[in-house]
């Protein structure tokens, strides 16, 4: 279920509905920031432009950390550009709040952005002088937003994916990485970025760490500048697939967590669903890549993002709702979530498909019995009789 979101980006996106000129804005922006902005001596040759792509309840999240950073160095423009998919919250376009009170008040209440952090509807716009994109919409959209952006982008820009999932697509693997199909629709290099990264504690500036995987070390280092605080702590890995994998599966393992907590079964029984999970999650990586570094799952993006999973975060929470109440995944998604996706139902149900088609299911016992769970109808206390 894609929804209001699906559809816009199912159509050509027009800034006529944005009542705020958010160039006025770019016009304050560099008369002011560039004049008390803290500078670090650069050896680069280059000017970096960042634009953000999603501003959900994360990527406003990301929004005041890459605000702050780009004015700590001087290749960078201190303009953040961050694409807003236009809404009405009390009266006003969401763009019209962001720009005037620097707040998202809709997916990030309470937290303060940094005023170089410019909403823009437009999604072209946002990206069109950008060379270094920040990835961060829901995997169900990305393949829309690179449509609409191929052809549109500076010849040298570089991306970077923030997104937990994958894409299932006919190839031999029965499904498509986020980095690979953003380079395949856009022609350009990209990273990814993945951790133990709670929304809110990040933007409240309570210390975590997270990993960057990169293909290209100096792609990796620079996007690690724009990340990298002392609360937010980035380490850079070269394993691209590894990273990405942990953060599209422990999303499957976090329904789990969910339904031990509903049940009422303890936490003997859900470190036993995270040791099952990691285990299944190294094993499918290594499966499908078998250049997937083992070390990759004891970073940030491996082990540290599974357990904070299962014990918070937004997959955990509807899941126990689902046994407590009854109610179905998508009608918890609708009344739980305001408007965000529930990525660990679609991405267990994305794995189900392959695995089937693979003949795997019986090797991958506890994903299985989640995707039964969330889609077949199977009663939850089966999470622990079945694996």
């Amino acid at each position: 279920m894609i929804g209001a979101v699906g559809q816009h980006l199912q159509r050509p996106v027009s800034t006529t509905t944005a009542s705020y000129n958010y160039q006025q804005q770019q016009a304050r922006i560099h008369t002011t920031t560039t004049a008390t902005a803290t500078t670090t001596p650069s050896p680069y040759r280059m000017t970096e432009k960042v634009a953000l792509i999603g501003s959900g309840n994360w990527g406003s999240a990301v929004a005041k950390i890459v605000g702050g950073n780009v004015s700590k160095f001087d290749h960078f423009d201190k303009e953040v550009k961050m694409w807003v998919f236009e809404e009405q919250v009390d009266g006003r376009n969401l763009t019209e709040i962001i720009n005037t009170k620097h707040e998202n008040v809709k997916y990030l209440p309470g937290i303060k952005l940094p005023e170089n952090v410019v909403a823009c509807p437009d999604l072209v716009k946002t990206c069109e002088d950008a060379t270094m994109l920040v990835f961060v919409v829901p995997h169900q959209f990305v393949s829309s937003v690179c449509k609409q952006l191929k052809g549109k982008i500076p010849h040298n820009c570089k991306a970077i994916s923030l997104i937990k999932g994958v894409d299932v697509e006919e190839n031999d693997n029965g499904f498509q990485l986020i980095t690979d199909m953003i380079q395949e629709f856009l022609g350009v290099r990209a990273c990814v970025l993945s951790g133990a990264n709670i929304a809110t504690e990040v933007a409240e500036e309570r210390f975590c760490e997270t990993t960057i995987g990169y293909r290209n070390r100096v792609d990796g280092e620079l996007f690690k500048q724009i990340f990298n605080t002392p609360t937010f702590r980035v380490n850079i890995v070269e394993d691209v697939v590894g990273v990405e994998l942990c953060g599209a599966l422990k999303n499957i393992i976090a329904i789990g967590g969910g339904l031990v907590d509903g049940l009422k079964l303890g936490d003997n029984t859900k470190a036993a669903i995270i040791r099952i999970g990691l285990y299944e999650m190294r094993k499918f990586a290594k499966m499908f890549y078998k250049d997937v570094k083992d070390e990759t799952f004891f970073e940030s993006c491996g082990v540290a993002d599974l357990v904070t999973t299962c014990a918070g975060g937004r997959n955990r929470k509807v899941a126990e709702a689902h046994v407590t109440t009854g109610k179905s995944f998508d009608q918890l998604e609708k009344e739980m979530l305001g408007g965000q996706k529930l990525q660990g139902t679609s991405t267990a149900k994305d794995m189900y498909g392959i695995l089937s088609k693979k003949g795997l299911c019986n090797e991958f016992p506890l994903m299985t019995t989640i995707y039964r769970i969330c889609y077949e109808d199977l009663p939850p206390i089966r999470i622990v009789e079945d694996i």
